[in-house]
């Protein structure tokens, strides 16, 4: 998608963060943040149907992800990805934005709505825990662990189990094993570890944006699917759908119905469509 557009390139903390801007000037701003290990280009259906709906789209790889690198300073942070999220949309004119978030980029997106609500108009996230619910002891110490078993697997092996337990399809399925197999496995450790300290319980917190939760009805990754239950009846006028035939890339396993989903969700959820 973006090998003939010429990405915008913003340095942060020692890191080139590049990301892609298309669609009308005049359209209002959707994000693109991706998950964990992932690139922009795991949103290459997505970025065409927004597009042709009137949107600008901006694809951002992250920190140490896809051609964001070096990795800059470290360690970083879910916040700092934020931060660099407001920098980017800044960069392009934009002071107010959705946001779609798979994963990780999930996360970014609940920051945003936390610490800086009157940045974003809508929330879409997708395969993302609620990050600012109460863990469990056992949800707490998985994440403690999970960054010493990490250390200890290798890399390709690694990236093919995890490409077969995030997606479903083999092109998504080949998308994640080449996203993961391109990192080293300092800069895998580093960003995972700004996942795994991302969770922190904010009691009687409430979203009151317009909200999004899709999760893919094959999403076994951690306690995904048993968290954004809990979230959709925490924040009751969240917008909760499985996406069937799905794992846990679901806008990868089933494009149309995600794309469909999120249009209709940013549809009328902007006051000034």
């Amino acid at each position: 998608m973006s090998e003939h557009v010429p990405p915008i390139v913003l340095t942060r903390a020692g890191c080139p963060v590049h990301a892609w801007l298309s669609g009308p000037p005049v359209g209002p701003l959707v994000v693109l943040l991706h998950g964990a290990t992932m690139n922009h280009g795991m949103f290459d259906a997505q970025v065409p149907a927004l597009v042709s709906a009137g949107y600008r789209v901006l694809a951002v790889d992250q920190r140490g992800h896809g051609r964001s690198r070096p990795i800059g300073q470290v360690p970083f942070s879910v916040p700092d990805l934020a931060e660099d999220a407001v920098a980017l949309a800044e960069a392009v004119g934009h002071t107010r934005f959705s946001v779609v978030g798979q994963s990780m980029g999930g996360l970014v997106g609940q920051d945003l709505l936390l610490r800086h609500p009157e940045r974003v108009v809508s929330l879409v996230v997708i395969g993302a825990s609620c990050a600012t619910a109460r863990l469990t002891r056992w949800e707490r110490w998985g994440l403690g662990s999970s960054t010493v078993v990490l250390r200890l697997w290798p890399m390709r092996h690694l990236a093919r189990v995890t490409a077969r337990s995030i997606a479903l399809t083999a092109p998504a399925q080949r998308f994640v094993q080449e996203a993961i197999a391109s990192l080293s496995k300092r800069d895998f450790l580093t960003i995972w570890r700004a996942v795994a300290h991302s969770m922190r319980e904010v009691p009687g917190y409430h979203v009151r944006h317009p909200l999004m939760l899709l999760c893919g009805e094959a999403d076994r990754s951690g306690n995904v699917a048993v968290s954004m239950r809990a979230w959709a009846a925490r924040d009751p006028h969240a917008d909760y759908r499985v996406v069937p035939d799905a794992a846990h890339n679901a806008n990868q396993d089933a494009p149309e119905v995600v794309n469909a989903a999120i249009l209709e969700f940013l549809g009328r959820s902007d006051p000034a469509r």
